[in-house]
């Protein structure tokens, strides 16, 4: 059995009090002299625009269109009374009213709203004018409170259609981020893979001639690097949809997959080698791992584009004083027979500044004494 919540029962009573005032105002719309038809269809028009549940109304039932016609419908009946009948009106119309102003400041498009709410805010104003049209004092007095109930509900409904806007706004600064974020992510993966494909084959040209024997492991290093990099791809692509899991699905790493990264980057003439202190502990924020995984990626990606005379290239990990220090040095002079448009723009220690920055950490990228180069961050841990 289903519990009834609190704000259930406060829709129920709140249909039923607006079935009752309706009867009332049929009941006496007249003053006696029986039922007023065209107000009874009045309130038959707004009651099914406001209690018409929104997750079933047909396209053609825009806000607009559910605004405006009950709104019509009071102002004739309005001036039907005025001139020849003389029907009351009552709290049920009212309340009907202002619920249909709330709802076009609120969910009218732009260009709609301010004639929806002038339709709705007027019918409220005429209201007083059915029973009273002659007596002016009395009129002003009426209208004078419609006001001030149009005034409240407008600047209700406006600030909830300001929080709305806000909502959506920050909801896609947010989403834009991320993905400017994940395609970083793509550059970073895919550069990585791309540069090694490169190198590898300019070995395997090298070796058809000097080595042909031991071209299979620098083939299958190609291989890797290649089917790495289309995973990469197809999994950034994939985030990149509207998707609820996008989030799941963003290829990030971790300190355990800078192994991975050390062992695909070694070649026939370059080797690698990761030297990672027992302290290092594995329960470090994933953020701080994710940032670790991006430095050492990077960095072996600068080596190949930027030094690929080095011989050796040593990644290490260390934890000291709650600090956790990532370093990638190497041998080279500089060296480097890549073309000069696989150098890259030189934009990727500059976001990996920033990365690392933003979680508090520092980096330093230059050249160690005598020869090589080291890039070294380190993070709080």
């Amino acid at each position: 059995m289903k519990s009834v919540s609190a704000r259930g029962c406060a829709g129920g009573a709140g249909v039923g009090g607006l079935f009752a005032a309706a009867f009332v105002d049929v009941a006496y719309s007249n003053e006696g002299d029986g039922p007023s038809w065209p107000m009874a269809a009045t309130l038959l028009v707004g009651g099914a625009a406001v209690l018409w549940p929104a997750a079933r109304h047909p396209r053609w039932l825009t806000p607009q269109l559910r605004t405006a016609v009950p709104a019509l419908a009071s102002l004739a009946c309005t001036v039907d009374s005025v001139v020849r009948s003389g029907v009351l009106f009552g709290p049920a119309e009212l309340a009907i009213l202002l619920c249909l102003l709330f709802v076009a400041v609120r969910h009218c498009p732009r260009k709609w709203v301010v004639a929806c709410a002038v339709l709705d805010g007027s019918a409220v104003l005429a209201l007083p004018a059915r029973p009273y049209a002659g007596e002016q004092e009395t009129m002003l007095g009426f209208m004078f409170i419609g006001l001030l109930l149009v005034g409240l509900t407008v600047a209700f409904a406006a600030y909830l259609r300001s929080q709305d806007y806000r909502r959506t706004v920050a909801v896609s600064e947010t989403r834009r981020a991320e993905r400017l974020a994940i395609a970083a992510d793509l550059h970073d993966f895919v550069a990585h893979h791309v540069t090694g494909i490169l190198v590898q084959t300019q070995v395997a040209r090298m070796m058809t001639d000097t080595g042909p024997d031991q071209l299979d492991p620098v083939l299958a290093g190609i291989e890797r690097a290649a089917t790495e990099a289309l995973a990469s791809m197809r999994r950034t692509v994939g985030v990149l949809r509207d998707t609820d899991d996008a989030a799941e699905r963003r290829p990030v790493g971790d300190l355990a997959g800078i192994a991975g990264l050390v062992d695909g980057f070694a070649t026939p003439v370059q080797t690698a080698a990761l030297h990672r202190a027992p302290a290092v502990p594995e329960d470090l924020p994933h953020e701080i791992q994710a940032a670790a995984f991006r430095v050492v990626q990077e960095a072996l990606t600068n080596v190949r584009r930027h030094a690929g005379d080095a011989t050796q290239v040593t990644v290490a990990l260390r934890y000291e004083r709650s600090r956790l220090e990532v370093s990638v040095s190497d041998d080279g002079r500089g060296g480097s027979q890549l073309p000069a448009a696989a150098h890259g723009g030189g934009f990727g220690l500059v976001g990996l500044k920033e990365r690392v920055t933003a979680l508090g950490g520092e980096l330093h990228a230059g050249p160690r004494a005598g020869d090589g180069w080291e890039v070294r961050a380190v993070f709080p841990g």
